[in-house]
């Protein structure tokens, strides 16, 4: 077999997911090589660019590193870099710092906001469309927000706390319900009245939200409006200025910030690249996902201009993209192996929207309609299932650390209840209390306080009845158990604390008969159970692996527990573990400092160090 190269243009939610199909498919075929380009050295993920926007997570929340990504696919090369030209004669894409020779062209770049023309979009209006975007807007309404609360004239003051978006669709839907999380910590912050920031959906046309039903769409309005968000239907924008917005009725709409996000077209760098193009520049291919005119040249993505079936277009939708870029890689790989191609087939699962991180509504495989809590939780499973199917756990656990541990003032569907963010200082006497009484009761056992023989003698604490008749003194080691050991039980104002399990259950004897089948094991075993013991103590004194080290603790409780060897009394050792397991070793303790140098040692072993993308081969 020949060589062939393969070059995806475009890191987005199409590219990835083709560049992975066609990597797995080629895992072990030396001859076939992947080069992905992008401008950037990490994906975005583009449907939560309104988080960012809107204050509620930091931009390397939805930024995923394509190092990472790849890092496992050998025959995957990264290029950052931006395309300038292709050309179709010679099977060369030229970038501004190199060229690439292809057998195979993927062109998944994406589109940009279609503005159609309208007069000061581009110099007074916002876009969200890339992450730049996204940080673009954040600034401008935190300075807006800030300016405003020194201006004493009433009408200026409005106009800057007025935050309009022109377009009703995901995007301006999600920018707005946004907005409305942070109206009240932008006011706090910068000292003004909440109400005086009033936030404008302006739409030209007379309904909203058109991919969701009629019965889901107004339900989604009657929402925002109850919200105080104001919903201008039927208002087609004809002029924006800098400090207020024109409608085709000629209303005028004092505002500092108008965000559009009213259409999308091709990107534009696809102008020169000689592909037919429809409706809204985007490129036209045939059901393989092949340009016309072209046999090796394939378009994904928001690129895409092909008519399904019912005689509509390719929605840019995420499902979309990903299912654009399989039929790409599985029709590239068909003709590389000289299998028969298969013709694009569209499979859309439902839409949703999110209105704010608390509520959305969503439409699910026809016929399951979702609102509020429930319809936000499947978008957070969708969005865990986006990176199941690219095979990144990495940024699988980022997401929920992002969406539901660090999250700030109540932003997500549990009301912040899961947010670290919680002030994890005043665990410090607990995590010390608890670590003390492990040491203590370790060192009880060692040093043999209250009757207990010495630590290198041959009295033992055995888990059951039948292993400690095995050795002498039978009746004194059986009352040296292991619940009163460990746990400092004390029988006071004369009653006797309950046992959990009053004996072991068969099975879990069976399995400490086999793995502690004589005395001198058990001897052994003792002592290796009394240094764990210390070693847990000294650990949460210091603070060292606190989440470790209190999940053995629960461990422990229910190794105990099915011996037959805890008291109810004692049961509050789990939930103080499960309390320390909240970051408790960060205040004061060795995690401040450990578990980030493990975190940045073990990513660099198994991705490889990251490197600056000029210096990248």
């Amino acid at each position: 077999m020949t060589k062939k190269n393969i070059v995806v243009v475009g890191a987005g939610f199409a590219g990835v997911s083709a560049t992975k199909k066609l990597a797995k498919k080629f895992k072990k075929n030396k001859d076939v090589t992947i080069t992905l380009i992008d401008r950037h050295p990490y994906q975005t993920y583009m449907t939560e660019l309104h988080e960012v926007a809107g204050g509620r997570v930091e931009p390397e929340a939805i930024q995923f590193d394509l190092q990472r990504l790849f890092s496992r696919k050998k025959n995957v090369k990264l290029v950052t870099d931006n395309v300038e030209n292709i050309d179709h004669d010679n099977n060369i894409v030229s970038t501004e710092n190199g060229s690439y020779s292809f057998d195979y062209l993927v062109l998944g770049m994406g589109g940009e906001p279609n503005d159609y023309g309208t007069p000061g979009v581009r110099e007074h209006g916002f876009t969200l469309w890339s992450m730049e975007d996204a940080v673009k807007i954040r600034e401008h309404i935190e300075e807006t927000v800030a300016e405003a609360s020194f201006v004493r004239d009433d009408a200026k003051r409005k106009a800057m706390l007025t935050f309009a978006v022109c377009g009703s669709g995901f995007t301006g839907i999600e920018m707005i319900g946004e907005l409305a999380d942070w109206k009240e910590r932008l006011a706090k912050d910068h000292r003004v009245d909440p109400d005086e920031i009033s936030l404008i959906v302006v739409e030209a046309i007379p309904t909203i939200l058109n991919m969701l039903s009629r019965k889901n769409a107004d339900k989604a309005e009657r929402y925002m409006e109850k919200r105080g968000i104001k919903i201008l239907k039927s208002s087609p924008i004809v002029k924006v200025a800098s400090d207020h917005i024109e409608l085709k009725s000629g209303e005028i709409i004092p505002t500092h910030t108008l965000i559009w996000t009213a259409g999308v077209k091709a990107n534009s760098d696809t102008e020169e690249f000689g592909i037919e193009k429809a409706r809204a520049d985007r490129l036209v291919v045939d059901e393989y996902m092949e340009a016309k005119g072209y046999d090796n040249v394939y378009v994904i993505g928001d690129l895409v201009y092909y008519i399904e079936e019912g005689g509509a277009p390719t929605p840019q939708i995420v499902q979309a993209a990903q299912q654009t870029g399989h039929t790409a890689a599985n029709n590239i790989a068909a003709d590389i192996e000289g299998t028969e191609k298969h013709k694009h087939e569209s499979n859309y699962q439902g839409f949703m929207v999110s209105i704010g991180s608390t509520y959305g509504v969503a439409e699910l495989l026809g016929k399951i309609n979702l609102s509020g809590f429930f319809a936000i939780l499947v978008k957070h499973l969708v969005n865990l299932l986006y990176f199941f199917e690219i095979r990144s756990g990495y940024y699988a656990v980022q997401y929920i650390f992002h969406e539901f541990f660090h999250i700030k003032d109540k932003r997500n569907i549990f009301r912040g209840h899961l947010s670290r963010y919680g002030n994890v200082l005043w665990s410090v006497p607990l995590r010390v209390f608890f670590g003390s009484m492990w040491l203590v009761e370790g060192l009880k056992k060692a040093f043999g306080i209250f009757g207990a023989e010495t630590w290198f003698g041959d009295r033992v604490a055995l888990p059951f009845s039948w292993l400690q008749d095995a050795t002498s003194g039978a009746s004194a080691a059986a009352e040296t158990t292991t619940a009163d050991s460990i746990f400092g039980l004390s029988y006071v104002y004369g009653e006797e604390p309950m046992m959990i399990l009053k004996e072991a259950p068969g099975w879990f004897e069976t399995i400490m008969e086999f793995m502690i089948p004589t005395p001198e094991i058990a001897l052994i075993f003792q002592k290796v159970m009394t240094l764990v013991e210390i070693g847990i103590g000294l650990a949460l004194i210091a603070g060292l692996f606190t989440w470790l080290v209190s999940a053995a603790t629960i461990g422990l409780v229910m190794s105990f527990t099915l011996s037959g060897m805890f008291y109810w009394v004692n049961i509050w050792f789990v939930f103080v573990a499960l309390a320390l397991m909240n970051g408790a070793g960060r205040a004061f303790g060795l995690d401040y400092y450990v578990i980030p140098w493990i975190q940045k040692v073990a990513g660099n072993w198994w991705y490889g160090k990251t490197k600056p993308v000029h210096k990248r081969k």
